[in-house]
C-alpha cells in the first residue's frame, strides 16, 4: 500500500478549556462554536456543548474525537435495536458516560471507576441527567476494579449492549474475556491500547504475553498496534465460542492511542484467513500476509528461498479489514444529521471518517511504503502529493 500519510488520525478540534452555558438539543447535538468561547482557569471543560468538570481525574481533550466515534456508534446501536445499555468500565471524570446518556440516548449507563476519590466529580457531572426515569434508574456509579465489575455483571446475568474500556498500556487484553462474557450477542465493545512500544516491535515478549503476538520492528507500527489489538480480541473471543468483527479502527498520535470498535456474535472465527502473520522485507519494502500453513516456507519475490535475512515476521494478528465501509458511512450520515460535519463544522472528524471509508477498500493491502522510499528506489525526485494522488486515482 502506497501512502503519503501513514497515520489514520486527525488533530482534535477540542483544544481549549472553556466555560459556556451548557445548552444542547435533545435530538441533534450541535458542533461547538469556538468563536464565542472564553477561557476559564477552572477545571470545567465543554465538549460538544456539554459542560463538565474534570476535577483531579486523568483527562485528555485530544481524545475528544475518540469519544465522538464512541457516541456515534452507541447512537446507531440505539437507533437499530431500540435500546442501549452502556457499561463505562473506566469512566474517569464521567464525560463518556454523560455523553452516552445525553447524545446517544442510552437507557442506562453504569459508570465505573476504581478510584473512589473521583466519586464527587462523577456524580456532579452525571447529575445533569435525571437519575430516575419513573422507577428505572438512568445511571449508576460504582468503584470497583474493571475486571470485577465486568465479572459481577456476567454472574448476575446483567448484560450490556455497549462496553467502553478506555484502559492504559496493554491492559485491555486483561479485561477482554470478562467484557465479552458480560456483552449481549451482537453487542459492541470499544477497546483501547496505549502500548506504542509493543506495536513498534521494541517489546516482542510483552506483546506476546498481552496479545499473543510476537511483533518485530516494521515501518507501519501504528497499523500493527491496531492489528495486534484486534488479534488479541479475536483470540479471547474464540476461547469463549464467539467471533468479533472490527467496525472501525482509530489511531491517534497523543499517547499514542489505539481504539477499536468490535461487534461480537456467537460462533468461532470460521477460518484463520484473517488471523495470521505479516512479513516485511527490508531489502525491497514488500509486505505480505502469511497463513499458518505457509510457516516455514516464507520467501520474498525479490530473493530466493535460501536468502531470508532481509525478512521479518510478526504475528499472529488480525490481517483482515480494519473498518467496515458501510458502518462508517452510517456514522458519517449521523454526524451530518447532528451538524458535527459539513459546512465547515468538524472538518477533522469528517476527514477521519472519509479516510476510514477509503481505507476500507478491500483491494488495499495492509501496511504501506513511504513515497520517499519509492522515489529513492526509482532513483528519481519525490513527486508532489497532488501529482501522485492524481496518478493513483487515474489508475483506479
Amino acid at each position: 500500500m502506497l501512502t503519503t500519510n501513514p497515520k489514520t488520525l486527525s488533530p482534535s478540534p477540542f483544544i481549549h478549556k472553556t466555560l459556556i452555558n451548557p445548552k444542547y438539543s435533545s435530538t441533534s447535538p450541535k458542533f461547538l462554536n469556538f468563536n464565542s468561547l472564553i477561557r476559564c482557569k477552572c477545571n470545567q471543560v465543554t465538549e460538544r456543548g456539554i459542560l463538565f468538570d474534570t476535577g483531579e481525574t486523568f483527562f485528555r481533550q485530544e481524545s475528544a474525537i475518540g469519544r465522538d466515534l464512541g457516541v456515534l456508534s452507541a447512537a446507531l446501536y440505539k437507533q437499530s435495536k431500540g435500546q442501549l445499555r452502556v457499561l463505562d468500565a473506566m469512566c474517569g471524570c464521567g464525560i463518556r458516560s454523560l455523553r452516552y446518556l445525553v447524545e446517544s440516548k442510552a437507557d442506562f449507563v453504569l459508570a465505573n471507576d476504581a478510584n473512589e476519590s473521583h466519586r464527587r466529580v462523577i456524580l456532579e457531572n452525571l447529575a445533569q441527567v435525571e437519575r430516575f426515569q419513573g422507577e428505572k434508574k438512568r445511571w449508576v456509579v460504582t468503584h470497583c476494579e474493571a475486571n470485577r465489575v465486568l465479572t459481577d455483571c456476567y454472574l448476575q446475568r446483567d448484560y450490556f449492549d455497549f462496553i467502553d474500556i478506555d484502559s492504559f498500556g496493554s491492559d485491555s487484553s486483561f479485561f477482554l474475556r470478562a467484557a465479552f462474557s458480560s456483552l449481549k450477542l451482537d453487542g459492541l465493545v470499544y477497546v483501547t491500547s496505549t502500548d506504542g512500544y509493543s506495536s513498534g516491535g521494541h517489546r516482542p515478549f510483552h506483546s506476546l504475553a498481552a496479545y499473543g503476538a510476537y511483533v518485530r520492528p516494521m515501518p507501519y507500527a501504528n497499523e500493527l498496534g491496531l492489528r495486534i489489538l484486534i488479534g488479541g480480541a479475536v483470540r479471547e473471543a474464540s476461547v469463549l465460542g464467539y467471533h468479533v468483527t472490527p467496525l472501525f479502527s482509530y489511531y491517534s498520535y497523543h499517547g499514542p492511542v489505539f481504539r477499536v470498535l468490535l461487534r461480537m456474535n456467537r460462533g468461532k472465527l470460521p477460518d484463520n484467513r484473517d488471523y495470521g502473520f505479516i512479513c516485511y522485507c527490508y531489502r525491497c519494502g514488500n509486505s505480505q500476509a502469511v497463513s499458518w500453513s505457509e510457516l516455514g516456507r516464507i520467501r520474498c519475490p525479490c530473493s530466493n528461498s535460501k536468502d531470508a535475512a532481509s525478512l521479518v515476521v510478526s504475528g499472529p494478528m488480525w490481517t483482515g479489514p480494519l473498518h467496515s465501509a458501510a458502518y462508517i458511512m452510517e456514522m458519517l450520515n449521523l454526524a451530518e444529521q447532528w451538524g458535527w460535519v459539513g459546512n465547515g463544522a468538524g472538518t477533522d472528524l469528517e476527514k477521519l471518517l472519509k479516510r476510514m471509508v477509503e481505507e476500507s477498500d478491500p483491494r488495499l493491502p495492509f501496511g504501506y511504503i513511504k513515497l520517499d522510499e519509492v522515489a529513492c528506489r526509482a532513483q528519481t525526485n519525490t513527486p508532489s502529493i497532488r501529482t501522485i494522488m492524481n496518478s493513483l486515482h487515474k489508475v483506479t
